[in-house]
């Protein structure tokens, strides 16, 4: 890995026929966060999980914000190219399919980032509470690119016309997008779980 790289845990496969999911971590997560999540919602996937390069008042993020809810950009799409760039080295190293991306928070912004600006290095993306990460993002093809997103009903930190924007323009980039609101707030449910499960076990299936 070059300088270029993220700190980050690789766990193999133990069965095969499942894509390697890429796990992004909210603000103040690491690397370990989300591996208990991934292997709940796919056991035996390729589990690829950074670390957020950015630090805020000492806690990790993938990309900087201005604001809450209020975003750096340019740093998106600086971090969007870098995270892209680790991603084709790591998929070089482990022997890897594209992955789909499993992000939560600040991660499944920087996932929807990744969708927009590099859209060949994701096979998918399940989104926890994302956002719409630039407010004028080039014209992307997502033809059939299974997304779920998944939002809160009562989320203070996502308005819900925001979540409904970022499906609507995941749509029109051509993805295939899941858009399910649960009865939470910005953490993340036994539902959310549920739902991503059988959301990525469809997507096997059709890829089988």
């Amino acid at each position: 890995m070059t300088e270029t790289s993220f700190i980050h845990r690789f766990e193999p496969a133990t069965s095969a026929g499942s894509p390697p999911l890429l796990l992004l971590h909210g603000t103040g997560g690491d690397e370990n966060d989300l591996l208990g999540l991934g292997k709940m919602i796919s056991p035996g996937a390729a589990l690829l999980s950074p670390r957020g390069r950015v630090l805020e008042h000492g806690m990790p993020r993938f990309f900087r914000r201005l604001a809450e809810g209020v975003f750096d950009e340019d740093d998106v799409r600086r971090r969007a190219r870098e995270l892209s760039e680790f991603v084709v080295e790591a998929r070089k190293q482990y022997g890897l399919a594209a992955p789909v991306a499993v992000g939560f928070s600040n991660g499944a912004n920087i996932a929807a980032a990744l969708l927009l600006l590099k859209p060949d290095v994701l096979a998918g993306a399940i989104l926890l509470r994302a956002m719409v990460p630039l407010s004028d993002p080039p014209t992307a093809d997502l033809a059939g690119k299974p997304v779920l997103l998944l939002s809160g009903q009562a989320d203070p930190i996502v308005p819900a016309g925001n979540s409904e924007r970022l499906a609507a323009r995941l749509t029109q980039a051509g993805a295939s997008v899941t858009h399910r609101v649960l009865p939470a707030g910005h953490q993340l449910s036994q539902a959310d779980v549920t739902l991503a499960r059988g959301w990525i076990a469809n997507v096997e299936a059709r890829a089988a």
